[in-house]
């Protein structure tokens, strides 16, 4: 017997006393153990910055990082849109997607509009993508031009960062061989389009009877009603990022069960944390091959996820 934890939350959309009782009555039919639940609310998410940590790839970009120490393929910065990066940090007009938002007073749906209205379409180009979920958008604003990045993560932030809005947690626990963790995201949970998912999932029941659940509309792929972490090692990331106070990866009596696993296999400290917020690594020890970290372990079960890590790490380490 395997247990294997995964981090659950009810989305600020779908976060009613109906959909809390739906979850419950799912897990216990299956034999998910809950072994810890809460609240946490919007303000709360938006000091913490629970939200972007947790979208960190997109998020650092958006919100996290300040546009002038981002990364920026200076070239290709400059071929696409006629002048150079050190200027436009020089005169302050790169900010990321939460700096010019407040710099001119917008909404989440003020900014989307207008980056809405940028595009690799344009010629000349108002958008360019320079990475996986790396995106820079031009903006003229008052006859000036503006930089700014992943603009599009702020109305996604807004839902659960309002003064109304709040989560409903679950840290649960299941058994590797009565429970896969692909049958645990497929059928459980569902996919992420909800009206592709089982009808006995949680996402199929929450979108068949929305409205007797309390919910204001229905169900979509934006606003899937429940979230559920896609691999035993996001559910590590998930649980010291949101309830970063009860779970550590560090040696000490908060320390996580899988982190305290990985460490047992050989993995050290520092790269299991490098490693939660999902960056690029090699693949294939001695070639030059990378991608991303969460990729490798979807749906994957404790024993094959940690055979995946160490396998990433001796990749690392070539």
């Amino acid at each position: 017997m395997v247990m294997q934890s995964a981090f659950v939350f009810i989305k600020p959309q779908a976060n009613t006393p109906k959909v809390e009782e739906l979850v419950k009555t799912k897990f216990s039919s299956v034999g998910i153990t809950i072994l810890k639940e809460g609240e946490i609310t919007g303000p709360v998410i938006d000091a913490k910055q629970y939200i972007d940590n947790h979208y960190y790839a997109i998020a650092s970009k958006a919100t996290i990082m300040a546009a002038k120490d981002l990364n920026i393929p200076v070239e290709k910065f400059a071929a696409t849109f006629g002048e150079e990066w050190a200027t436009v940090c020089a005169e302050g007009r790169a900010l990321n997607a939460l700096e010019i938002k407040n710099k001119f007073g917008w909404t989440a749906d003020e900014l989307d509009a207008k980056w809405s209205e940028t595009s690799d379409k344009h010629d000349p180009k108002t958008r360019i993508k320079f990475g996986g979920g790396f995106y820079c958008g031009k903006l003229v604003v008052e006859g000036t031009t503006y930089y700014t990045f992943n603009a599009f993560f702020m109305t996604m932030r807004d839902k659960f960062t309002g003064a109304d809005a709040k989560i409903h947690y679950f840290v649960v626990e299941f058994d590797s061989e009565t429970l896969a963790w692909a049958d645990f995201r497929g059928k459980v949970l569902g996919p992420t389009n909800p009206a592709d998912a089982p009808s006995d999932s949680l996402r199929g029941m929450v979108l068949a009877t929305w409205q007797e659940l309390g919910l204001q509309s229905a169900p979509d792929t934006g606003d899937n009603a429940v979230h559920a972490s896609a691999s035993p090692f996001e559910g590590l990331a998930e649980r010291t990022n949101w309830l970063g106070d009860e779970y550590t990866i560090g040696e000490g009596d908060k320390q996580d069960s899988f982190a305290k696993a990985l460490i047992a296999e050989g993995l050290d400290v520092d790269t299991i944390k490098a490693w939660t917020v999902d960056p690029q690594v090699l693949l294939v020890k001695g070639e030059d091959k990378k991608g991303s970290v969460f990729d490798q372990l979807e749906d994957k079960d404790s024993a094959e996820c940690i055979a995946k890590l160490k396998e990433l790490y001796g990749a690392k380490s070539a």
